[in-house]
């Protein structure tokens, strides 16, 4: 089981010199209660009540009184600097393992996210990787202290023992430790299935309130108020389930110890009474073997422990082992600014075991080309464009920019001369300046401003009081779509990159905004490589070519009047939406 761990120990090396020092203090606090407190029953009690001894002095009674606080100021101190110490590491780990789960989030690829509920990923990243911490420290903790603990005591027991009474006595009071371990292995059987149970349900948990928190104009328009809270109210009644379940053998551990434990010190207590053992030696052994079942304990919670850290370990194991493929080839070339000469050769793309979405596709676009992808929905448009800065790689064929293979190139460089302007834009939480920034780190704020006067932005942008500086919420939330959608072209302005792709930029908008936008568009397109992912005729009218797809193939390519007039399919889904039987003039 601890071979598990064992990879995950290395978040523990940078943190070595904390460590040592806790577990230190953790063995000197372990041998002060294993073998320190009998110790001090032994020094302490006898002096003061035997019977018929002489008095003490009162120097003398007052170093057998300082036994006791002596012994538990050492314990006491050592406690704490190691609880310290840990929780100190801990708290490392911790960022450690969030930032490795988050930094394998980031070039991971697109079809992951597909696959997992952005919730469950959340709780991923912050529960199981919480859960994963307090293993890992409470491992490195109580391996040692406990132990100790352990040792400590029943070294005493049988040193104790075997000075007064000879072997037999040892045997006799050690004989039932063995048996306060049975206990650890039953119910570590039962635990180990249950604690991967809690860890997917909290995950189930954290995607409901994530999924409900994004939702919340269509929770309100669609009155789902009470459909959500019986969901989560059945979500929440699964995981208590599962929690109980777990909670109901973790807590029987410590109880059927002390049982035990019990029955041992009773059986010594009668063997006690056979051999005529003095009554102080009974009690500094009973000390002692009490004190050698609280480590045995402990060492049955970190057992528990070790349980909901491997449930934890295998969802967080799911991501941080997950396959990334858009990587850099071993011998990839770097891209300077490219001219934009795109051609797709024989393309086909699946997403996973799915059909294939598209297939055999080939199409070449030259430099400067305003290419407008248009066909029914699922047809393979977006999935054609999503091709070129590589958040999915081909299954078959392959995409040369500039005559070189897309896999041939650096990511970062073929991906800095793309520009991606979507329908539904995302804007970080943060100023509108520092939203634009990004397309463009080094920009001067000379540029910035350009970019967003040229996108019909920066009038609006000066009119909040704050200006640049304003923030414009969560998913830009405090902007109108028009203004996201503005804010979004500056930012392709911006990067002035030679390959530009539009997911149908204009659909959401009102005819003002609209307006704006498209003349935007007009200025932004001249000189590059467009895809217009066109879910509205009325977008392509700039289009130099137009690329019809049919159920993952391309149907057609040409012009609209060439279009119109002889491929039946583009007739129908552009008089469909148009209203028109014939090509306008």
């Amino acid at each position: 089981m601890f071979r598990r761990f064992r990879p995950y120990f290395r978040y523990l090396r940078p943190q070595r010199g904390l460590l040592v020092a806790a577990i230190l203090c953790g063995i000197i606090a372990g041998v002060a209660s294993g073998f320190g407190l009998p110790y001090m029953v032994k020094r302490t009690f006898p002096a003061i009540f035997a019977q018929g001894a002489s008095p003490l002095s009162p120097w003398a009674l007052a170093l057998v009184a300082l036994w006791i606080p002596g012994v538990f100021l050492v314990r006491g101190v050592a406690s704490y600097l190691n609880t310290y110490c840990i929780q100190l590491v801990g708290t490392r780990v911790l960022e450690a393992i969030r930032l490795d789960f988050f930094r394998k989030l980031q070039v991971l690829p697109l079809s992951f996210f597909q696959k997992n509920a952005t919730g469950d990923l959340l709780s991923r990243g912050l529960v199981d990787a919480n859960q994963l911490q307090v293993t890992l420290t409470t491992i490195a903790n109580e391996i040692v202290r406990s132990p100790a603990s352990l040792v400590g005591a029943i070294a005493f027991i049988a040193w104790t023992a075997y000075t007064e009474k000879g072997v037999a006595l040892v045997l006799v009071i050690l004989a039932v430790v063995p048996l306060s371990v049975l206990p650890i292995r039953y119910v570590g059987k039962k635990l180990i299935k249950r604690a991967g149970k809690i860890q997917a349900e909290l995950g189930g948990v954290t995607s409901l309130f994530s999924e409900n928190l994004s939702a919340t104009k269509e929770v309100r328009a669609f009155s789902l108020e009470e459909r959500e809270i019986a969901r989560f109210s059945r979500a929440s009644q699964t995981l208590i389930q599962a929690q109980m379940k777990f909670v109901k053998y973790e807590k029987a551990l410590a109880p059927l110890i002390e049982i035990i434990s019990a029955a041992g010190i009773s059986l010594t207590l009668l063997y006690a009474y056979q051999v005529h053992l003095a009554q102080e030696t009974f009690v500094t052994l009973i000390t002692a073997l009490y004190a050698s079942y609280e480590p045995i304990k402990k060492l049955g919670s970190l057992n528990n422990e070790l349980k909901r850290g491997l449930g934890a370990l295998d969802r967080l194991e799911e991501v941080l082992s997950a396959p990334v493929t858009i990587i850099d080839a071993p011998d990839a070339r770097p891209l300077g600014r490219a001219e934009g000469h795109l051609s797709f050769e024989h393309v086909s793309f699946a997403y996973q075991a799915e059909g294939l979405v598209l297939n055999d596709v080939s199409v070449h676009l030259p430099a400067g080309t305003v290419g407008a992808l248009v066909g029914p929905s699922g047809a393979g448009k977006s999935t054609f464009a999503n091709l070129v800065p590589r958040f999915f790689d081909p299954v078959g064929g392959r995409i040369t920019l500039d005559g070189h293979d897309l896999r041939s190139l650096r990511l970062a460089d073929l991906r800095r001369n793309i520009a991606v302007v979507s329908q539904d834009p995302v804007l970080f939480n943060d100023t509108i300046y520092h939203n634009l920034l990004i397309a463009r780190p080094d920009a001067t704020r000379t540029e910035i401003e350009a970019s967003a006067q040229a996108a019909f932005a920066h009038d609006f942008i000066l009119s909040f009081p704050e200006g640049y500086q304003t923030i414009v919420g969560e998913r830009g939330a405090r902007l109108s779509g028009g203004q996201k959608q503005r804010i979004a072209l500056a930012r392709a302005f911006l990067r002035d990159a030679p390959i530009l792709i539009l997911d149908e930029a204009t659909s959401a908008l009102d005819s003002d905004s609209e307006a704006a936008v498209q003349l935007a568009l007009k200025h932004l397109v001249v000189g590059k490589t467009v895809l217009i992912i066109a879910h509205r005729f009325s977008t392509i009218r700039d289009a130099t070519t137009i690329i019809v797809f049919d159920r993952g193939t391309i149907a057609a390519t040409g012009q609209h009047t060439h279009l119109y007039a002889h491929v039946p399919l583009y007739r129908s889904l552009y008089d469909r939406q148009t209203g028109h039987a014939h090509p306008p003039p």
